[in-house]
């Protein structure tokens, strides 16, 4: 991987980890999603609109096709993955859609895109991944799983299970925009500015019909998360648009496990990312994290 793709896999990991913990304090729902859309288009508009200006105005089916895809798919991440909080916990759907990303999104990078992994490249992914399980506390989950320690009953296994599925299925769209992206930035050549904001703007008619169902319930959510909401709307795009870049200077299957580091920054600046206890093995997921960037960028 160059190292200029490197400093900016790097830099957006650090960006995901802080607008992520922006929107975990702000606990909100679909119209938490909605109001970062809308924030994010009007306040990245002068930046879109200098992109897009003689660009835009060319793009044929390919190109619209593709923003379009990667917005529903977007948002078909978002609707899984708070369904998924809500339906187990998130020290189950959490570790299984970050950890199963990034494995997904290289497998697909290979046998899509005709990319290559070098057996360290390999190890890397898989290093990644099992670093991301062990930080989100993944053991925890299997032991609730197999019906240890406290959760010994049946409904805690259901609900563990249920969050397997989510998760799972949450990796996979990870990995599926993930892909879409890629091949947008690497083949088609779109500004990764572009896929990004564009994005956002046509998952709005999306996502707005629900909101307006209760529209008392959606104005009384913007009231409370209004400031979480355009947090991440200010660093959540520089940070995709950093890994956009990314990909058009590394292979998207290395840039895309890369990404997890944002994890171990996650923890360092939270301090306990998903939970009490786990220290050593937050430790050996952190190093498992840093080896497998360090297989990746070699």
């Amino acid at each position: 991987m160059p190292t200029t793709a490197l400093v900016l896999v790097l830099a957006a990991a650090l960006l995901h980890a802080l607008w992520n913990l922006a929107a975990k304090h702000a606990g909100g729902d679909h119209r938490f999603v909605l109001l970062v859309a809308l924030f994010i288009v009007v306040l990245w508009a002068p930046v879109g609109l200098w992109a897009g200006w003689d660009t835009v105005p060319r793009w044929g089916w390919t190109q619209w096709g593709l923003v379009l895809a990667s917005g529903i798919v977007h948002l078909a991440y978002f609707t899984v993955l708070l369904r998924g909080y809500r339906a187990s916990d998130l020290t189950v759907v959490y570790p299984v859609a970050r950890g199963s990303g990034p494995l997904v999104s290289s497998l697909l990078a290979v046998l899509l895109l005709g990319e290559s992994l070098s057996p360290y490249g390999a190890l890397g992914v898989l290093a990644v991944t099992t670093g991301v399980f062990l930080v989100a506390g993944g053991p925890r989950m299997l032991r609730a799983l197999l019906g240890q320690g406290a959760a010994d009953d049946a409904q805690a296994r259901h609900r563990v299970r249920v969050g397997l599925g989510y998760g799972a299925a949450t990796g996979v769209l990870i990995a599926g925009y993930t892909v879409i992206d890629g091949y947008a930035v690497k083949v088609v050549l779109i500004s990764p500015i572009l896929v990004d904001y564009f994005g956002n703007l046509l998952r709005i008619p999306f996502s707005l019909p629900g909101a307006l169902r209760d529209r008392a319930a959606t104005l009384a959510a913007w009231r409370t998360q209004w400031r979480w909401a355009l947090a991440v709307a200010a660093m959540s795009p520089l940070a995709y648009v950093m890994v956009l870049y990314a990909m058009r200077l590394a292979p998207l299957s290395h840039v895309a496990p890369a990404r997890e580091v944002s994890m171990l920054f996650a923890a360092l600046i939270g301090g306990k990312l998903l939970g009490e206890g786990d220290v050593v093995l937050r430790i050996a997921g952190a190093a498992c994290i840093a080896a497998g960037v360090a297989a990746l960028s070699w």
